[in-house]
């Protein structure tokens, strides 16, 4: 039983595939041991072939987008990105850490230093063997005063870099972090050649599945397998071709006609209808995607909390579950952690709708007689404006007074979030707590949009992140939760699920709710029957 232990071991570590485990288990005659949790989440058994065109129609695309990694804005370009290189981590269906380009990796005692070996053999697409050195060079590319890379903020933590030999770099961090590991699969921090710079970023060179051979900026990418791609049992297909499809009927349409295999956000209001297709399939699966309305809490009357406590019991969240997500979603609590993660508190009570309670915490604010400016476009989320009437109707039921400032598309997240005192939003969520409260919730977060800052939780947040122990680290996630949710200055009222949609010919193992199209690794995932 000990050899069947170490087979469970490679494959939650990514080591061996679940193919090689059923195999070597039966090989070793234990496979009546094996505990089905562990391969409860295998959807469709069939086993991976080789061959064909995938064809994906996506949101997002822009004739400014770029593969420079420090530039990846849109599903288009970060699902280009995740086809062509890979990160030392990856994430898996179930949010765990499992090695990518690291073969492996240790942390100090204090997780402030952390060592990470390479793989041996690994080759870019140009030939050239990946080592240390590109390692320091890729992570570096978003670090410094000068940088202009949207990870700058999440390598800002790191104080060097540098390599020991030719195969293992080591980190060091300003504080303990015990989850820098899941800072490592940040898609943006994906690995290239060293020296790589300017116009050869277009180039694409990676140690990814695919190599790029065409690609036109909010348009269409085609790439084609690396045939000499070091990862076993992944990167299927034997093109990919990757095209902008922003209307979510011309996507619909283009799958239901043939002209494209698989398409992201399917549109909730008519999903029910693609299901009945015969040779579609919709896929669904939680995911840590997240709607909020977040308050400036550095502006009146936001800066009293009973005000805030006011407006989180205003919102019928179950209505608006129902409504604008069709059901597709979960209850969202006033705080930024989903139910579907590690260090969830599902011992807070779900706050509901409630407006007796909204009426009194809003006359023991003094504020009775407000009107609230609540600013939307739909540019912040599909259903925003509609989300934004239902939620000025329920309050009205508790005496408040909502209205809803119809806000342009065009320039929504310049002109409006983090400038005006109230407004609707969207988050695609973090892997960790950590991350998600790091990017959006601490006091010097540069994303921190309800401009909070809580004394008790700046101090908590610095202390779990070094803290190894996994109970006392779950202590204070649940605490900071609490405090997010009965102090903070956003309102969440639920989460979603990633709604996509795919021809029955496409096969896959399980799918990931860490991001969109099977956490943007769709097309080494999956492979046509």
């Amino acid at each position: 039983m000990s050899r069947l232990r170490e087979l469970e071991d490679l494959l939650s570590r990514g080591k061996i595939s679940r193919r090689e485990f059923l195999a070597r288990a039966s090989a070793l005659g234990v496979a009546a041991a094996i505990s089905p949790s562990l391969l409860g989440g295998i959807a469709h058994g069939a086993a991976p072939k080789k061959g064909g065109r995938l064809r994906v129609g996506c949101t997002g695309g822009s004739t400014t987008d770029s593969l420079d990694p420090g530039r990846l804005t849109s599903n288009m370009n970060q699902f280009i990105n995740f086809q062509i290189r890979n990160c030392l981590v990856e994430i898996d269906h179930n949010y765990n850490t499992i090695p990518e380009l690291a073969e492996s990796w240790e942390a100090s005692p204090d997780a402030v230093t952390w060592r990470f070996k390479l793989r041996k053999g690994v080759e870019f697409h140009n030939g050239k063997t990946l080592d240390a050195g590109d390692v320091v060079f890729s992570i570096n590319h978003h670090r410094g005063k000068e940088s202009k890379s949207a990870a700058k903020g999440i390598v800002d933590p790191i104080e060097d870099i540098k390599a020991d030999g030719r195969y293992t770099v080591v980190f060091k961090l300003k504080g303990g972090n015990a989850d820098f590991p899941y800072i490592m699969s940040d898609y943006h921090l994906t690995i290239a050649p060293a020296g790589t710079s300017g116009a050869e970023w277009e180039k694409g060179i990676g140690t990814g599945g695919y190599m790029l051979q065409d690609w036109e900026p909010g348009v269409r990418a085609f790439t084609k397998r690396n045939p000499n791609y070091w990862k076993a049992g992944r990167a299927h297909f034997d093109e990919v071709e990757t095209l902008s499809i922003v209307d979510v009927n011309a996507r619909t349409n283009a799958l239901k006609t043939g002209q494209i295999d698989v398409m992201d956000r399917c549109e909730l209001k008519t999903v029910h209808l693609l299901k009945r297709v015969p040779n579609i399939q919709v896929v669904r699966v939680t995911s840590t995607t997240h709607y909020t309305m977040p308050m400036r809490t550095d502006f009146s009357p936001y800066d009293n909390n009973d005000v805030r406590l006011a407006l989180k019991y205003a919102v019928d969240r179950e209505q608006m579950l129902k409504t604008i997500l069709r059901g597709y979603g979960a209850l969202g609590n006033d705080h930024p952690i989903a139910p579907i993660q590690r260090y969830y508190a599902s011992e807070l009570p779900q706050r509901r709708y409630d407006p007796d309670k909204a009426r009194y915490y809003m006359k023991k604010a003094g504020v009775t007689g407000h009107t609230f400016k609540l600013h939307a476009a739909e540019a912040a989320f599909a259903g925003a404006i509609d989300a934004a009437i239902l939620y000025r109707e329920s309050a009205a039921k508790a005496g408040i007074k909502i209205k809803v400032v119809r806000e342009p598309d065009d320039g929504y997240w310049s002109n409006v979030w983090m400038k005006k005192e109230w407004c609707m939003c969207y988050w695609g969520g973090r892997a960790t707590p950590d991350w998600m409260f790091s990017t959006a919730y601490a006091a010097d977060a540069n994303w921190n949009d309800t401009f909070w800052k809580n004394e008790r939780f700046n101090e908590l947040l610095v202390k779990a992140r070094a803290e190894l122990d996994d109970a006392k680290r779950r202590e204070m996630y649940v605490e900071m939760q609490r405090i997010v949710c009965d102090e903070g200055g956003v309102v969440v009222p639920m989460f979603a699920d990633i709604v996509e949609a795919a021809t029955k010919k496409l096969k896959f193992e399980n799918f990931a709710g860490s991001m969109e199209l099977d956490g943007m690794k769709l097309a080494e995932r999956w492979w046509f029957a």
